[in-house]
């Protein structure tokens, strides 16, 4: 069996070995899409191809929509060039259940794979006369929360950023967001047609960041005379910004789920790792459980998505969803595994849940650190989704999540992911920060990852992050077998809250930390011992 449309029209062929086939016109569906066009997505990675995309398929095959999505890459080229193309713009999906079955489907619901860059001028010609269309309504990204920045931590704009603002919107544009702010420009030259943009990226506030970035580039074309300040009225007025919250493990492509699909007689297994970094294959593998919250915003229309299970809300509800998540019933848990996970040579989430002080430490965080400070959104529970997340998710030993991957860009994710629940504790009137116990210990457990050694005493390289070098600097004279104190060495990292979400002197934390962190550095097997002593 090979992924392209000449293939499967054997049908016989896919359904003998489980494989479930589009069951709609994908010819016809790609020639209306192209026609006119309703959804365009930015961000051609393993998360599109196992959920939107999906999504649009079941729309499709319920006949509540006709016309399928665009989509556009606008970082890493070779997904469209080896993944894409080579394939017809369909994708495998393999759904790994916590029973141990795999599920098999065909999506054939993308039209359309383009590259957004200034060395493609046919294919932005054609995102462009893709934004005229009245059709259009919405325009969603999976770009990743370093996708919307323009400078670092606050600062001055990355200098790619500062020449797209010299560039205007005829570039040529460097910037994701330059790159879409130059088409809705184009598409309010042709005629101020209303439009949402809207960020499905698994990060607090996305459709802020999109709007705060949008803004941002369009005001400093305006002030440098390159659009008119109608632009930014446009921006405000028939532009949305729906705030949303996605949930869906979406590892990399497994050598696993290889073996499965090369059994079946699937030929197109192979798995690449791009320039950009991004691993790829023509299939990818996810979990069942997946949520997709939004701010029913949408000032030119939608697809009816709540027929394929998204659900549309108001932005406070989305928020509460949002922080439920993201502050307490499953992000802080796999951040906690990710950092222990490294530093005691874990390769698989599933096998630290087994690990009975791994699996109390994050039981702990979820309800006895979280929960009571949660704010209960009334469309989920949180109860019932930490529920889920500590008993189905996190053990399922058929998702082939790594703790090397959940570790990327920690330094970005430990002040909402944490620091949040931390000033929830410091409002509430009933609780008490120093009863925090097990989050600061998460933080000294993060400062000790960021070593490079792990407890058996060998050099590891920590996931990617943007941050860990000026971390490292502070703490590169510390020594496995170190006895401390360090509480000077560490006080401008403890004292900064851009880190943490708070100054953890102000939050009481700081010198349980600095503990923690001693007690972690004590010597090889200290990790271990630590989480023994403490988790109990």
């Amino acid at each position: 069996m090979h992924l392209n449309k000449a293939d499967l029209k054997n049908t016989a062929k896919w359904e003998s070995k489980g494989y479930r086939l589009p069951a709609f016109d994908y010819e016809k569906t790609t020639a209306d899409t192209l026609h006119n066009p309703v959804w365009i997505h930015f961000g051609a990675g393993n998360i599109f191809r196992s959920f939107p995309a999906v999504l649009m398929q079941t729309l499709l095959e319920k006949g509540a929509a006709h016309t399928g999505i665009i989509v556009g890459e606008g970082f890493d080229f070779d997904i469209i060039d080896r993944i894409y193309r080579p394939h017809d713009n369909l994708s495998l999906l393999v759904t790994l259940n916590s029973d141990g079955t795999v599920d098999r489907q065909v999506v054939a619901s993308v039209a359309a794979a383009w590259k957004c860059g200034a060395a493609y001028s046919t294919e932005w010609a054609d995102f462009k006369a893709a934004f005229e269309k009245p059709s259009l309504q919405l325009v969603t990204f999976t770009i990743t929360e370093k996708g919307y920045a323009l400078s670092r931590g606050g600062g001055s704009f990355f200098p790619a950023v500062t020449a797209d603002f010299e560039s205007g919107p005829e570039g040529p544009l460097t910037g994701m967001m330059s790159k879409i702010t130059a088409l809705v420009y184009h598409r309010y030259l042709c005629g101020k047609r209303k439009l949402a943009l809207c960020s499905i990226d698994n990060c607090s506030r996305n459709g802020e960041k999109l709007q705060t970035a949008v803004t941002t580039v369009a005001g400093k074309w305006v002030e440098n005379g390159f659009c008119g300040s109608g632009f930014l009225s446009y921006l405000n007025n028939s532009v949305s910004f729906p705030w949303s919250m996605i949930d869906k493990i979406t590892p990399r492509p497994a050598e696993s789920v290889q073996k499965i699909l090369t059994e079946d007689g699937f030929a197109d297994t192979g798995i690449t790792v791009t320039g950009m970094n991004t691993y790829i294959a023509p299939f990818v593998n996810a979990e069942k459980p997946q949520y997709l919250v939004i701010e029913d915003d949408f000032p030119n229309g939608r697809p009816e998505l709540e027929k394929a299970g998204v659900m549309f809300t108001d932005r406070d509800t989305v928020m509460k969803v949002e922080r439920m998540k993201v502050c307490t019933c499953l992000n802080p848990l796999h951040t906690c595994l990710a950092v222990f996970g490294c530093l005691l040579g874990y390769t698989r989430i599933s096998d630290e849940m087994k690990n009975p002080v791994l699996n109390t430490m994050v039981r702990r965080i979820g309800y006895d650190e979280g929960l009571p400070v949660v704010s209960d959104p009334g469309i989920i529970s949180p109860e019932a989704f930490l529920k889920e997340v500590l008993e189905e998710r996190l053990p399922n030993p058929f998702i082939p999540d790594t703790p090397q991957r959940i570790a990327t860009d920690t330094s970005q994710k430990l002040a909402i992911r944490f620091g949040e629940t931390i000033k929830a504790w410091e409002t509430d009137g009933t609780l008490r920060t120093e009863n925090l116990r097990l989050i600061p210990l998460v933080f000294a457990g993060w400062l000790r990852y960021v070593m490079g050694i792990d407890d058996s005493g060998n050099e590891f390289t920590p996931s990617s992050d943007p941050l860990p070098d000026t971390v490292r600097t502070r703490i590169k004279d510390v020594r496995l077998g170190d006895a401390g104190p360090f509480d000077e060495m560490l006080r401008p990292l403890l004292a900064d809250d851009s880190l943490w979400g708070v100054n953890l002197y102000d939050a009481g934390l700081a010198a349980r930390v600095a503990g923690y962190f001693t007690e972690l550095v004590a010597g090889i097997g200290a990790v271990q011992k630590t989480l023994e002593r403490h988790v109990k």
